[in-house]
């Protein structure tokens, strides 16, 4: 390669370097700010927010410029420290909002518990407190004074979408918002993030609830409504029914438990929808197992009434688990390739039923056919015809 060749593609190569170098920093370090300088900063890793701060250890101050764009413009922005949980409860909280007279203001708050907020000095002395809006996104400034000797602090960041009468109102609910927190490094100058137990709680839930309610029911009734049609196949149809729904429904009891457990470590936040229909998921359920045990002999003249009491039950019961996994699914916000994986496996269970349903009318109809064509006072081998069950 001639001269002028190799300093061109040398060039080139430097400024590849540069933009890849400037892209792997992250957007943080292309904001600015008039008159402050930071020295570190942060892309967080939820809802679109940035931290940059600087700390004086020998002062035992923290600097800090918060960069997030609010749900909408009449919205708010926070970050907070908790001295003593990794949480929302317990945090010392700079929040920015438009104040009444229009201009952008920080308000301190001590965050005790859920609900309402007051206005309130918090832990730590603070100075230099300012805020702004503009291009859609809000900027929170601030000096803290920590305790001597801090080298760490456990941060909470928050969002939301409105303010009403000079509160900010509650935030949402979405996997962004209840895991906005994390752990800064003041010393070594880098973010870490919170994987709470409760994190890893919402997915066994999730797991057990999808598995029982989700497949392993509606697999016990496929059992039962087909293969009951097939001689062959009597007793083993009822026994692979009972296991199923046995199965399924204990699998199903530790989701609820799980669910139980998270609903009463996250006072505050609720998910009314998915929680009613648990509920009542959990009670019919219940409901069809304690049946069991009053269930009337083939011959007992309420029979009929059983069967047909047992099957809506568990119908109902089928539905309102598969539509509850989905609520789960979308609370959870999981990768779209966990929802398209549980609409796969219903899908196939809905296709075999399909098919099935398909074979089984057609033995029934044949059954029927050949008892029509055959002389007076004969019958089947056995005397009885198995019809295609509720």
């Amino acid at each position: 390669m001639d001269a002028p060749g190799f300093q061109l593609a040398l060039r080139f190569l430097v400024i590849l370097a540069v933009a890849s170098s400037a892209g792997a920093a992250g957007a943080c370090s292309s904001v600015t700010f008039s008159n402050r300088v930071y020295a570190a900063c942060s892309d967080l890793p939820r809802l679109s927010s940035s931290l940059h701060w600087s700390f004086d250890a020998a002062a035992a101050t923290l600097s800090i410029a918060f960069v997030a764009p609010p749900p909408k413009p009449e919205g708010w922005v926070a970050w907070a420290i908790n001295p003593t949980a990794d949480g929302m409860i317990g945090s010392q909280a700079l929040i920015a909002f438009h104040q009444p007279n229009g201009s952008m203001g920080v308000r301190t708050y001590n965050i005790s518990g859920y609900g309402s907020i007051a206005e309130g000095a918090i832990d730590f002395q603070t100075s230099d407190l300012a805020a702004e809006y503009s291009g859609g996104v809000m900027r929170v400034f601030g000096k803290l004074k920590l305790p001597a000797g801090t080298t760490a602090v456990k941060q909470v960041w928050q969002v939301g979408s409105s303010v009403a009468d000079g509160v900010p109102q509650q935030h949402a609910t979405e996997l962004e918002n209840t895991q906005s927190k994390g752990t800064l490094d003041l010393i070594k100058g880098a973010v870490s993030v919170s994987e709470a137990s409760s994190s890893r709680n919402k997915n066994v839930h999730g797991v057990l609830n999808a598995v029982s309610w989700g497949i392993l029911l509606p697999i016990g009734a496929i059992f039962a409504r087909y293969l009951k049609t097939f001689e062959s196949a009597d007793p083993t149809w009822f026994y692979l029914h009972v296991t199923c729904q046995i199965v399924g429904y204990g699998v199903g009891v530790g989701g609820w438990a799980t669910g139980l457990s998270l609903g009463s470590k996250s006072k505050g936040i609720e998910y009314t929808t998915h929680r009613s229909i648990a509920m009542a998921l959990f009670s019919l359920a219940t409901l069809q197992v304690f049946a069991l045990f009053l269930r009337p002999n083939k011959d007992h003249k309420y029979r009929l009434y059983w069967n047909i009491y047992h099957h809506l039950v568990g119908y109902t019961v089928i539905t309102l688990g598969v539509v509850n996994v989905f609520k789960g699914l979308d609370i959870l916000g999981v990768a779209h390739k966990w929802r398209a994986g549980y609409i796969i496996a219903v899908c196939i269970l809905g296709g075999v039923a399909l098919f099935l349903e398909v074979a089984t009318w057609i033995v029934v109809l044949k059954r029927k056919s050949d008892v029509s064509t055959k002389p007076y006072g004969e019958s089947s081998s056995n005397g009885v015809q198995k019809p295609l069950s509720i």
